[in-house]
């Protein structure tokens, strides 16, 4: 049966490599659309365990994500408050602008002294501020845009100047003074976020308790940095789950109609072949089995295929575009594997079971 299957295959090589690639067009969809909305969200996630605080200070009433725009409370709270708690050694006020001009990037106001002193950042070339009008981009984002040392960037209808070249990693890819991006947010002097680090891990949740009893900090958010990172998940952004579902099903119809018409055409392609088949014997189990067989080979071909090309995605996106994540795991592969298999098995059942039915006499008498 294994060597009927092979030469129905090639028998038809184009209807097949088109059934193959449509199968692999169905693999990249899924591993690509979900490595990049998974990967960003982890990326950022890591983006921020890498700026080397403890614990992560919101304004009242902000949820875990609302602190991508705006800055709502004064940036002083930090050396004036929180800094002169017990067990903080630093104290970092953060403003945090979403930018969407050209790409999407959070813009990141910071004090340069506490920020640094957080974890202080490894310049691979020039060095910090030297002025208002000046910024720091990380490896990946001055890769990405051919940014070198002196490169004019405009933000915000603004222009800054690269004073520094980092690595990456530290909550951002592109640093501004803290004044003068609130100024240009409409809220001089203001914060987003603010980020401590205590002079022992064992004294965070001491910290935490300091703020909530403190004068006119008790409605503020406080939580570890930890605590904070575990929420960063698909699960607890709005719509994410939903949007990654809506393109695998997308991505399983395409595979589910292709595989369906290949079949389907096959069956009325072999009407005299099935009744000769028939004739000698063949069960109707038989004959679905042998177009089951049929398209699970194509689907695996396809699965294969298309692992493959992601990788070469993969590989192509992070020359091309180095600051957008692509996570694509062993467990993604595997399931965007599972998915066209099932999608391409649905889509061939009703033609393989349209032939088992097919009468011996008249399909002999096909013509």
């Amino acid at each position: 049966m294994n060597k009927l299957v092979v030469g129905n295959i090639l028998y038809r090589p184009v209807r097949s490599a088109i059934s193959v690639l449509a199968v692999a067009i169905e693999v990249i969809m899924i591993l690509s659309i979900v490595a990049i909305m998974v990967g960003m969200v982890k990326g950022a996630a890591t983006q921020t365990s890498g700026i080397g605080a403890d614990i992560i200070v919101r304004p009242p009433n902000a949820n875990f994500i609302s602190s991508v725009g705006g800055a709502p409370v004064p940036a002083d709270i930090a050396p004036k408050r929180l800094a002169k708690l017990p067990h903080v050694a630093v104290a970092a006020p953060v403003a945090i602008q979403l930018n969407v001009a050209g790409s999407v990037q959070s813009l990141y106001g910071i004090d340069y002294p506490t920020y640094d002193a957080l974890r202080p950042f490894q310049f691979l070339a020039g060095g910090p501020f030297q002025g208002p009008d000046d910024a720091i981009v990380d490896d990946l984002y001055a890769r990405a845009n051919h940014t070198q040392i002196g490169s004019t960037l405009k933000l915000l209808n603004h222009e800054f100047h690269v004073s520094g070249i980092v690595e990456h990693g530290k909550g951002s890819r592109v640093f501004l003074p803290i004044k003068t991006l609130s100024a240009l947010m409409g809220s001089a002097g203001n914060a987003s976020v603010f980020y401590l680090r205590s002079d022992d891990d064992k004294n965070e949740q001491a910290i935490i308790d300091e703020i909530h009893n403190a004068p006119n900090l008790g409605t503020y958010e406080a939580q570890t940095l930890e605590e904070w990172l575990s929420m960063m998940t698909p699960e607890h952004l709005p719509g994410f789950n939903i949007a990654l579902r809506v393109v695998i099903f997308i991505a399983v119809i395409v595979g589910f109609l292709v595989i369906f018409q290949s079949m389907y055409t096959a069956v009325m392609e072999r009407t005299r072949e099935i009744g000769i088949l028939k004739s000698l014997g063949a069960s109707k189990l038989y004959i679905m089995n042998l177009f089951l067989r049929e398209a699970v080979l194509v689907s695996i071909l396809g699965v294969v295929v298309g692992i493959v090309l992601t990788q070469l995605l993969k590989i192509a996106m992070s020359a091309r575009f180095p600051t957008i994540p692509f996570l694509v795991t062993n467990n993604l592969r595997l399931e965007g594997a599972m998915i066209a298999l099932v999608g391409s098995v649905l889509g061939a059942i009703y033609p393989a079971w349209k032939a088992a039915r097919k009468d011996p006499i008249d399909a002999l008498a096909y013509e």
